[in-house]
């Protein structure tokens, strides 16, 4: 199923200066004249907050690990130069969490029409955008996957060239993982409840049941498993071939007149034959 979700961007941050005690700590950041901690007015989210990234005097990018209030932040890895004082700083977001029940992107070359941001895969992004620093309206985007944390859950988070130098609200279409929803109408990951249903349209529900047989029957090494399967088979192509109002079909068509109009002499001659004959040329 197709959902609609809205990412919005951190513009960067630039006010105050930081200051780092190498002698005490390297990955302890101390601000000055900086609100870190406090909220960005009209959004949900602060100035700096985890996972964001900092950029001091250099081209090293240090991830923010922490934010212990308005003017301390702890970043990840630590500072490797000498101590900064009264220094400027640039702090901006490049990677984005995207809707909790994404699953993938609806069109695989563009991320937001909208917004007109294109994809382009992890290892292109990393060889065109090494030290991606430099805040800007983005203009490409590639999607990645973070290791698991506490839990199964996936973590799909969409990385954004240049990093965004404000707050914009980007549109973007996606496949749902949510394969169930409840009697309430919450869309859920399985059917857990008796009033449950799938989210697969009405006419082709019973493919559950053809599954759940061929299954079975193959666990038994029932030769009627074969039946089975082939009924599940062709009834997942009919879902698939099904076309809904407007729906675009992929089609294959090679324009040959490119190729050959600019060489045809006329065919319409009345003595060799050739255009009865279908042949590309009169002599031939």
């Amino acid at each position: 199923a197709i959902r609609r979700a809205y990412l919005i961007t951190h513009d960067d941050y630039t006010t105050g200066t930081v200051a780092i005690d190498v002698s005490s700590s390297r990955t302890a950041v101390t601000g000055s004249s900086t609100l870190w901690d406090t909220a960005v007015e009209g959004y949900s989210f602060n100035n700096a907050r985890v996972g964001g990234k900092m950029k001091f005097s250099g081209q090293e990018i240090h991830e923010v690990t922490a934010v212990g209030g308005d003017t301390s932040i702890t970043i990840n890895p630590g500072w490797n130069g000498a101590d900064l004082s009264a220094d400027s700083y640039t702090y901006f977001e490049d990677e984005y969490a995207l809707a909790a029940d994404f699953l993938r992107p609806l069109d695989l070359r563009s991320f937001s029409l909208a917004n007109d941001i294109p994809l382009i895969g992890p290892m292109a992004f990393r060889r065109s955008f090494p030290r991606n620093s430099i805040p800007n309206k983005p203009r490409v985007a590639t999607i990645i996957q973070l290791g698991f944390s506490g839990n199964t859950t996936p973590r799909p988070r969409v990385v954004l060239a240049p990093p965004p130098n404000d707050e914009y609200s980007i549109p973007y279409d996606y496949i749902t993982s949510y394969l169930a929803v409840s009697s309430a109408g919450t869309e859920q990951t399985q059917m857990t409840a008796d009033a449950d249903e799938p989210i697969i349209p009405l006419g082709f529900r019973h493919v559950l049941s053809l599954y759940a047989a061929w299954k079975w029957l193959q666990k038994k090494d029932d030769q009627r498993s074969l039946e089975f399967q082939a009924n599940y088979t062709d009834l997942i192509l009919r879902m698939v071939g099904t076309s809904n109002v407007g729906q675009d079909k992929p089609r294959l068509a090679v324009n040959i007149s490119r190729y050959f109009s600019p060489r045809r002499l006329g065919r319409f001659d009345s003595e060799s034959g050739a255009f009865d004959q279908l042949r590309d040329r009169w002599w031939r």
